[in-house]
Parts: C-alpha cells; sequence; structure tokens
C-alpha cells in the first residue's frame, strides 16, 4: 500500500513496486532463503573449517551462525516494515539518502552477482569425478570446456527467471526439498560412523604451518583462537550463511509479506544452522583415523578433496550415499544460483527505481519479470568469471561485499526508529537499542576476518562501481538528489571503509593465500578486535546522528510510492 495510519495517528507513506506480482507464499519465501542458505557452502566449508581450525571447527560455524543471525533478525523488521524489491539497497536509500543508498545499492548488487558464479564452479569441481575433462584439480580451475559448460548453466539460470516469479517459486521449492533432505540423510547416515579420537586429532600438516607459523599446538584447537576465527570467514563459513536476505530482495513479490517475510527470515536461519553444524559434526567424526597422519589439515586423500562430503562418504563404504551427494553436488549450487541470479536482477531493478542506473532495468514483462535486469546479472556473471576463476578465491570477496551491505540494515533500522517512530512494524526487533549496534559490531569484525587481500581487491571492485554508478547518474536528468543533506547523512560511509581497511592492514588477519602476507600484523591478536568494535561504534553513533530528518525521509518514501490509487490498482496483495 502506499499509506497507512500509525500508531500516533500520523500518516506514514510506504515505498511500493510497480510492475512485480505477488505469488511468493510463506514457504517460497523461506525456501527462497533457505536455497541460497544451503548451496555450495555445504559441499566444501566443512573440509577448508577443518584444515584452517582443526576439530575446533565447529566453534566457527557456532560463531559465524549467531553472527549472521543477529544480522538477520534486523533485517526481519526491516523488510517487514518497507516489503520492496531489492530492500537490502534501499533501506539504506531511504534513511541516509542517494548518495549512501548509491554506495548500499552497489553492495547489494555487488555481492549478489558474485554468487551464480561460485555455484557454477562448485558444479564443476564435483562433476570432476565423472567428468574429468571438465576440470583441473591441479590448478583448482575449470578447463576450457568447464568454462563453456559454466555459461551454459548461467544461461540456464537466466531461462527459466524468464517465466515469472510462480514458476521460479514452484521450481525452487522442489529442488530445495531435495537440497534439505539429501543434507538430512547424509548426517543420520555418517552419525553411525563416529570415531571419536577424531576430535583430538589436530596435529598441523606442513602446509598449514607455513601458512600460520605462530600457531600449531595439536589437539583439538591446533591453531588456537585465531585458527577458529579464520575458518569464520576464510574457510567459507559465513560465505555458507548467506542468503537471508533473499527474502527481502523478493519482498515485492511474496503475498502478506508483513506476516510472512520476517518468519520466513529467521525460520531460514534457524534451519540452516542446524544443518551446517551439524554437517561440520559429521565430517569430523565420520572421517577414517587413517586420513588424519597430520590431523585434519593433513587430509590428503584425492575423493575427499574434490569432493569433501561424497568423498567422506565414499570412504566410509557407503558407495550409495556417495553417488547420491554426488548428484546433490549439482542440485544444491543449481537451485542458488538460480535463486541468486533472481535476487540479483531484483536489486539492479531496485537500483533503477532509485535512479542509480538507467531507468530500462525497472522495466518488466507481462509475466512481471524485470526482463533487462535479468539480462544484465547474467552478462555480469559472465564477467566475474574471469578474475576469480575458483571456488575460494571469490568467496572471501563475495563474504566482504555482503556484509558490507548487512551493516546498512542495523544503521536504517536505528534512523527509523528515530525518525519514523509512528512507522508500521509487523515485526518489532526487541531491545533494538542493543542489538543494532551489536550488529554493527559483528558485522564489522566478519568484515575484518576476511582479511586483508579480500578487502584491498574489494576496495578496487567499490570504485569502479562508484564510477560506473556516477556516469549513469550524471546522463540522468531525474538524478536522485544528492545534496548538501545527502552528502552530510552520508559522509561516515567512506571514512568507515578507509578506516577497515587501515585497521586490517595493520591486523592479524591475510585472508588468501598470498606468502608473504600483505598485512603488517602491528595491531596485536584480541587487541585488533577491540580497535575494530571500538571504530564501529564510533561510526554507528555518527551515522545515527547524520541520518535524514524526518520530512526528507517521507519525501524519499513517496517518490517510490508512485501514486497511491495506481499501485492499490496493480498490487492490492501489498495491504495483505
Amino acid at each position: 500500500m502506499a499509506t497507512e495510519t500509525g500508531s500516533a495517528g500520523a500518516t506514514v507513506t510506504r515505498p511500493a513496486d510497480v510492475g512485480l506480482k505477488r505469488e511468493m507464499g510463506l514457504v517460497g519465501a523461506i525456501w527462497s532463503s533457505e536455497s541460497s542458505i544451503i548451496g555450495s557452502g555445504w559441499l566444501f566449508a566443512s573440509l577448508y573449517a577443518t584444515q584452517v581450525a582443526g576439530a575446533s571447527a565447529i566453534y566457527a560455524w557456532i560463531i559465524g551462525g549467531i553472527a549472521v543471525l543477529i544480522l538477520a533478525i534486523v533485517h526481519a523488521e526491516l523488510g517487514a516494515m518497507f516489503p520492496v524489491a531489492g530492500g537490502t539497497a534501499r533501506f539504506p536509500h531511504i534513511a541516509f539518502g542517494g548518495l549512501a543508498g548509491i554506495q548500499f545499492g552497489f553492495f547489494s548488487w555487488l555481492q549478489a552477482v558474485c554468487i551464480a558464479p561460485v555455484e557454477c564452479y562448485a558444479v564443476m569441481h564435483y562433476a570432476h569425478y565423472w567428468w574429468p575433462a571438465i576440470f583441473n584439480p591441479t590448478t583448482g580451475v575449470p578447463t576450457g570446456l568447464g568454462l563453456f559448460i559454466t555459461v551454459v548453466l548461467l544461461a540456464s539460470f537466466t531461462f527459466i527467471n524468464f517465466f515469472g516469479i510462480g514458476w521460479l517459486s514452484k521450481i525452487n521449492s522442489g529442488i530445495m526439498w531435495w537440497k534439505l533432505i539429501i543434507p538430512l540423510l547424509a548426517i543420520i547416515v555418517l552419525l553411525f560412523k563416529w570415531h571419536s579420537g577424531n576430535w583430538s586429532a589436530g596435529l598441523p600438516g606442513p602446509t598449514h604451518v607455513a601458512a600460520n607459523p605462530s600457531n600449531g599446538s595439536g589437539g583439538f584447537a591446533p591453531f588456537g583462537a585465531k585458527g577458529v576465527l579464520d575458518a569464520v570467514v576464510g574457510a567459507g563459513i559465513v560465505f555458507s550463511y548467506l542468503g537471508f536476505e533473499q527474502a527481502d530482495q523478493l519482498a515485492g513479490e511474496i503475498k502478506n509479506p508483513q506476516r510472512n517475510l520476517p518468519r520466513a527470515i529467521i525460520g531460514a536461519m534457524f534451519i540452516g544452522t542446524f544443518v551446517y553444524i551439524m554437517v561440520q559434526v559429521v565430517f569430523i567424526s565420520a572421517m577414517d583415523p587413517g586420513q588424519l597422519t597430520h590431523g585434519f589439515p593433513g587430509i590428503s586423500n584425492a575423493n575427499v578433496l574434490s569432493g569433501p562430503i561424497a568423498g567422506l562418504a565414499g570412504l566410509a563404504g557407503l558407495g550409495l550415499l556417495a553417488t547420491i551427494l554426488r548428484i546433490d553436488a549439482f542440485v544444491s549450487p543449481y537451485g542458488t544460483g538460480l535463486i541468486y541470479l533472481t535476487s540479483t536482477s531484483r536489486v539492479s531493478y531496485g537500483l533503477a527505481r532509485n535512479r542509480y542506473i538507467p531507468q530500462v532495468f525497472q522495466r518488466t514483462d507481462r509475466r512481471g519479470v524485470p526482463w533487462a535486469s535479468m539480462i544484465l546479472a547474467f552478462v555480469a556473471g559472465l564477467v566475474f568469471l574471469l578474475p576469480f576463476p575458483t571456488w575460494q578465491s571469490i568467496v572471501a570477496l563475495t563474504t566482504g561485499a555482503s556484509v558490507l551491505m548487512y551493516i546498512g540494515a542495523p544503521l536504517s533500522l536505528t534512523a527509523f526508529r528515530r525518525r519514523l517512530p509512528d512507522a508500521s512494524r509487523p515485526y518489532r526487533l526487541p531491545a533494538a537499542i542493543v542489538i543494532s549496534p551489536l550488529a554493527f559490531i559483528v558485522g564489522s569484525l566478519l568484515i575484518y576476518w576476511s582479511g586483508f587481500e579480500a578487502l584491498w581487491k574489494l576496495g578496487i571492485c567499490i570504485v569502479i562501481g562508484y564510477v560506473i554508478i556516477g556516469v549513469c547518474i550524471a546522463f540522468d536528468s531525474e538524478r536522485p538528489r544528492i545534496g548538501r543533506k545527502e552528502v552530510v547523512a552520508a559522509a561516515w560511509l567512506p571514512v568507515y571503509i578507509i578506516g577497515m581497511g587501515l585497521i586490517s592492514w595493520n591486523g592479524q588477519f591475510a585472508g588468501g593465500a598470498i606468502l608473504p602476507p600483505l598485512n603488517t600484523n602491528r595491531i596485536p591478536f584480541w587487541w585488533d578486535m577491540l580497535v575494530v568494535a571500538g571504530w564501529a561504534l564510533v561510526i554507528f553513533v555518527w551515522a545515527y546522528f547524520a541520518s535524514l530528518p524526518r520530512d526528507e525521509m517521507e519525501i524519499i518514501i513517496a517518490e517510490q510510492a508512485g501514486v497511491a490509487a495506481d499501485i492499490e490498482a496493480i498490487d492490492p496483495g501489498v495491504a495483505g
């Protein structure tokens, strides 16, 4: 709906989308997020986490799950409050104006567009078991044939999306049941292959010692607390949890979003966290002790390295389960890539609605599909295949971009609580005055743990994105307002990014595999995280007081609401 009466009797306008169709119910909304959460991460991250942290990787999954859940519940309030397509790109636009919105919009688009290529690489990695010609295990990259098949996979995502959100929801729901049942089946079966001694089999292997010379005490946590925190981002754990926001990105197409959207986000996170923690438990417990000559960092079995969960099932003598898991290695990443191409197009739609990119990208066809944004998502996915040729090389970048996108939510929530206290909040986050700054600190720590190698690459992508969007806005006669108020409201963001880069450069987390690492280690371990938390609090307070005044927020909301009568006629389901 375009307007509503707030709790204090004031009329509060809501933004609304034109051309999209509300055809996705609660189950479809949950599965849209769950399909993104359970993708290639469950196939690879348990191996990489044990290589980095040994058996203590279980702590990394718990830390990562709690961190992302804190960010998710903040999004639950915002998504119900403003159920619009590409919400993560549009909440900061309303709270801080066009200049901040441009930057957060690009973060949202960047993280979304990276995921589909990642999932295609996962398919190539596992499919190498049956089709060696498509993947080179020595270099860890697809061959020319594998790259061609990756392009075909991306094209198939695009083709299916053109059938509309109704068909996509049905297809994705079918895939999601498979994606949920197979991990649960693997967990139940592998629990019967329990080896208690593996929980202390943490003697470091020579490769990992070279990368972490200051650690390696052996036992449950061979690399101590730093190894656990390295695994949270570097092993793909946070990447695995990414995707809860898909319900937010598709909010413009969800039925009764004020009720269904918070349930979808929170429900998907609980399901995903349980599955991932249990997968890590069985990976550690079911591994053949004879393979652990150097502890978990020293795993050398080729089948496990090329397909961790399926290889583990094969080592345990479970041939049928191994075959099913190798089939799932196509289905799970395919479903995730499919839904992320959908969300990428919706973020582009939101950017066009905000007038950051040409208006052609908000045009929809008769099925409600933003067709130009869909084509852009496909082409951009092809571009990201080139500089990031492996699963791990793109994961850290994607995680950094994702968390940069996420941290706009707690800042926006507090801005709306302050400026729009009478707005309808179908889901109201309890203790928001504590959880919001905590979420911002958690997000900042996740960015820091990504490592300096990932952050400087992300910085280059951000600069390129700013230039492209700046050119688009310069040639738009109806560009978003970027005046003094917008500059003041967004001034904290570049300062925050530069500050995080400097802390990362002087901190303890290198990221990637460059030896010698690029960071200087000047800030001692533990003190570095206190510095990050302190910096985050300073920026949080700055942003809180810098947010746009109420009248400016209402102008932006009204601009996106369109004519009330027209929107109600096109989209009566918004009233829920």
